[in-house]
């Protein structure tokens, strides 16, 4: 790799640290092709993505950054999983690390915090963005359907009151 490319990764690994909602650093040593495939895939599927990149670039790419401190994680075949949703790329190193125990998560970033295994895990089991928005629509439409409910039940009594005493005018 030529001085060039390396400038031009390290500009990439920089817009990564720099606009992704979380970063996450794990250590890949021992997976087969198939299985850093899968996680891919599993990156895809939750809009995150993988990055494989060398140490030493990363670490010139953190200086500066507010999160510079993840960059003792960089040791090792390390990888890099992240998002712009802040839960995403954790969701999904979870996830793989749960299935696969020659992965493991070392640590990361959510803006400029940066996080330790536990961390990680924390950021992990929030609700993501999704999530969230379909609870806040929900609650919003609460009221409105008790306010409905509300509204219909007197004339649903009266209906109910009218068929009973029709009823018992039958029978008798």
């Amino acid at each position: 790799m030529d001085r060039a490319q390396k400038e031009k990764v390290v500009e990439e690994l920089g817009q990564i640290f720099e606009s992704s909602g979380v970063v996450v650093v794990s250590r890949y040593e021992g997976l087969t092709v198939a299985e850093m495939q899968d996680l891919r895939a599993r990156a895809r599927g939750a809009e995150a993505s993988v990055r494989v990149a060398k140490n030493r670039l990363a670490k010139i790419a953190l200086e500066g950054q507010p999160c510079e401190s993840i960059g003792e994680y960089l040791t090792g075949m390390t990888v890099l999983t992240f998002s712009e949703d802040p839960v995403a790329a954790a969701k999904v190193a979870e996830d793989f690390a749960k299935d696969n125990s020659k992965f493991e998560i070392l640590g990361g970033a959510m803006g400029e915090n940066a996080l330790d295994r536990a961390g990680v895990t924390a950021v992990s089991k929030m609700p993501s963005r999704e999530e969230l928005i379909a609870s806040i629509v929900g609650c919003i439409g609460a009221p409105a359907s008790n306010i409905a409910g509300a509204i219909g039940a007197p004339a649903s009594n009266i209906a109910s009151i009218l068929s009973t005493i029709e009823e018992r005018g039958e029978a008798a």
